[in-house]
């Protein structure tokens, strides 16, 4: 990933930081944060099959490809809120996904 990445992940922390403190009650929204997401991806999932009859299709792979997104860097905002680097944190999971697939 490219530093920019990095660098919005701890800005958009700093952000909410200023904006809301950094208590536990604010940590936690943070994390749970990560299940809101991950209820739009389901959704635009979902959206993309038209398993809702009544809307139909609603959604793109696009769509989903975004939400996904979403819950990625929301992940990444946690973590760097935790007090912790995203980015070694991320690379840490990475290495371990490569480790059980023997590389």
């Amino acid at each position: 990933m490219e530093d920019s990445i990095w660098a919005a992940a701890r800005a958009a922390r700093s952000w909410l930081d200023t904006a809301n403190g950094t208590g536990e009650t604010e940590l936690t929204c943070r994390i749970l944060k990560l299940t809101e997401e991950a209820g739009e991806a389901s959704a635009a999932w979902i959206g993309l099959l038209g398993q809702n009859p009544r809307k139909g299709v609603t959604h793109t792979r696009e769509d989903v490809a975004a939400e996904l997104a979403d819950v990625v860097f929301t992940a990444l905002v946690a973590i760097e809120s935790l007090g912790l680097d995203a980015q070694t944190a991320l690379e840490s999971c990475a290495n371990k996904v490569r480790s059980r697939l023997g590389e």
